[in-house]
């Protein structure tokens, strides 16, 4: 009798034994499960991907000038010419780059105003350099934030990764919807200020126009005429002197299309001195145009100034008027921080607001408030990369349960047990002990965090074939032991345990081996610590919990009665 053999009789053979493994496997398990609530282990879609390029995203508060918006975006640049890696970069002013992946969803191409501009970072092949772009933009961040954003008060600096799958807003976006504009934009601030205070969020911003003042020129078609001038005339200076005209056009053999030579006033004498209407009637009485009489017009005479307030964009979802409060993750997975965010909101909000919130539906997280006084209904809608997490893990964990219904199905056809079939489906599930422990022991080898993610689960449903397989040569070679040699349960239990140990492990390893490929990949590794950990659990619940379960089935004791009974019946014959 081999070492295995005897270890697997003991055990069956003392029901202290039994009860010990029984109670080792139930604890491991409900162990494993606490590791997610404790953050041992975090849950997200996708890991950080390492790429070649990133982009930075500047927007200086609505309203400020082109050269406001150079000086912070010059800022960034310099900081980032230090870096060695960094091959070269591409500064977009007043627009966004040219559409690339991340920049889809993000309204790259809808960007046409002077403060906002883009930088596109191309770095060294990802092939040859040690720190990953995530960790490098991860290293960034404060130091650039720390240096830039006070140049220009209010300024925001977003760092825009290349998303390792579905491209979408962020990874956490909180739509805040509700006829009363004022009302959502005082809602979108305090939420605003909760993320930013929030552990774990980074680059929070809010995608909406601030409302400032602003001064209208409005020229005088009346006393233009009375002045011997032209309504041309005036819009041409007012340009010339503000923004700058195509005065001509230029050829060249060496572009194809006709280049535009651009006529604008030095920086100098096209800024004003403040912001006040004075300072804005000073320069214009400083503009004076010939009328046809050969006098000098000052162009305050014809040109009246109207302060007004600045229009917004107003932005809808489903015919819903919203406005979007984004944030990104520094390195962390989105649940945690959302949850920890959504109840200071809920704290903070509910004395102005009846709260109530979602049921277990797609939107689970969102909230409703109703104010108090007016009466007014409000919606809180989480969306971003953390809804696409929610709907990949409940589509995933439908399709873990499927595969359980039918391998189930497929096993009570086969040994038309319920119990048998049981047994081998226990078993199976239990290999989630090696995925979520592989996913922690994982995380202590890398300088990064060692996410589980939709390709871990990925993993876990093709494991749950892999695991049955052991356990059904376990009981098929147990069950022809006891037809066709006669021997008792618990000896055929253990000689099919021994005997079938050696190709379960050779099964192991090459599954192991095939696997261990994957792991080191940024967005696979997952897979593969799923399929490597999973597998070695499942070894071990195949040859020492299933042998335990196989003992106390009655299922067992009915094949041996029955085949007893046919023999007998045919020696009597």
């Amino acid at each position: 009798m081999s070492g295995l053999q005897k270890l697997v009789y003991g055990i069956l053979d003392s029901k202290a034994k039994k009860t010990l493994v029984i109670t080792l496997t139930a604890v491991a398990f409900f162990a494993s499960l606490l590791m997610f609530p404790s953050k041992l282990v975090l849950a997200k879609m996708l890991p950080g991907k390492s790429d070649n390029t990133f982009s930075v995203y500047i927007d200086t508060p609505t309203g400020s000038s082109i050269y406001q918006t150079n000086e912070v975006s010059q800022c960034v640049i310099d900081m980032l010419k230090e870096e060695k890696e960094v091959m070269n970069i591409e500064l977009f002013l007043s627009q966004g780059i040219p559409l690339d992946y991340a920049g889809l969803v993000k309204g790259a191409s809808m960007k046409m105003t002077e403060n906002v501009s883009e930088i596109s970072v191309n770095l060294t092949d990802k092939h040859h350099r040690t720190e990953p772009s995530f960790l490098m933009v991860q290293r960034l961040r404060p130091l650039i934030k720390e240096k830039c954003l006070p140049v220009v008060k209010g300024t925001n600096i977003k760092f825009i990764e290349q998303p390792a799958g579905p491209p979408t807003l962020a990874s956490i976006v909180l739509e805040v919807h509700g006829e009363n504009l004022e009302k959502v934009r005082e809602i979108s601030l305090k939420a605003s200020d909760i993320l930013t205070n929030t552990k774990g969020l980074v680059d929070v911003d809010i995608m909406a126009d601030e409302i400032y003042d602003k001064y209208e020129l409005i020229p005088d078609k009346e006393k233009i005429a009375r002045s011997g001038l032209s309504v041309e005339q005036v819009n041409n200076i007012l340009y010339l002197a503000f923004e700058g005209m195509v005065i001509a056009h230029k050829n060249s053999k060496n572009v194809p299309d006709q280049i535009p030579m651009f006529l604008v006033l030095d920086k100098e004498s096209r800024n004003l001195s403040n912001s006040e209407e004075p300072s804005l009637r000073s320069k214009l009485s400083s503009l004076n145009l010939m009328n046809q009489r050969g006098m000098m017009v000052p162009l305050n005479e014809v040109v009246s100034i109207r302060k007004v307030k600045s229009n917004p964009m107003i932005m809808h979802k489903d015919l819903s008027r919203m406005i979007n409060v984004i944030a990104e993750t520094d390195m962390v997975s989105q649940v945690y921080p959302l949850l920890e965010a959504r109840d200071v909101i809920i704290e903070q909000f509910s004395n102005d607001y009846e709260i109530e919130k979602a049921g277990f539906t797609t939107y689970m997280f969102d909230l409703y408030l109703t104010d108090k006084k007016s009466g007014e209904k409000f919606l809180l809608r989480w969306d971003g990369e953390m809804k696409v997490t929610l709907d990949t893990f409940r589509d995933l964990g439908g399709a873990f349960i499927s595969a359980l219904v039918l391998i189930f199905l497929l096993l009570v056809i086969y040994y038309k047990s319920f119990a048998i079939s049981g047994i081998i489906l226990l078993g199976s599930f239990l290999s989630l002990i090696g995925v979520i422990v592989g996913h922690w022991a994982a995380n202590l080898f890398t300088s990064e965090t060692f996410f589980l993610t939709a390709t871990s689960l990925i993993g876990f449903i093709a494991l749950m074939g892999i695991s049955s397989r052991n356990s059904l040569l376990l009981i098929d070679f147990a069950k022809s032991l006891m037809e066709f040699h006669g021997m008792k349960k618990r000896e055929a239990i253990a000689v099919a345990t021994a005997t079938r140990a050696k190709p379960i492990a050779l099964t192991a390893v090459a599954i192991i081996l095939g696997s261990a490929l994957l792991a080191s990949d940024p967005v696979f590794g997952g897979l593969g610590v799923a399929l490597i950990s999973g597998t070695v659990a499942a070894v071990f619940v195949s040859l020492l919990f299933v042998p335990v379960l196989m003992d106390n089935s009655k299922a067992m004791d009915f094949d041996l009665k029955l085949h007893t009974k046919k023999d007998s019946i045919a020696i009597t014959r």
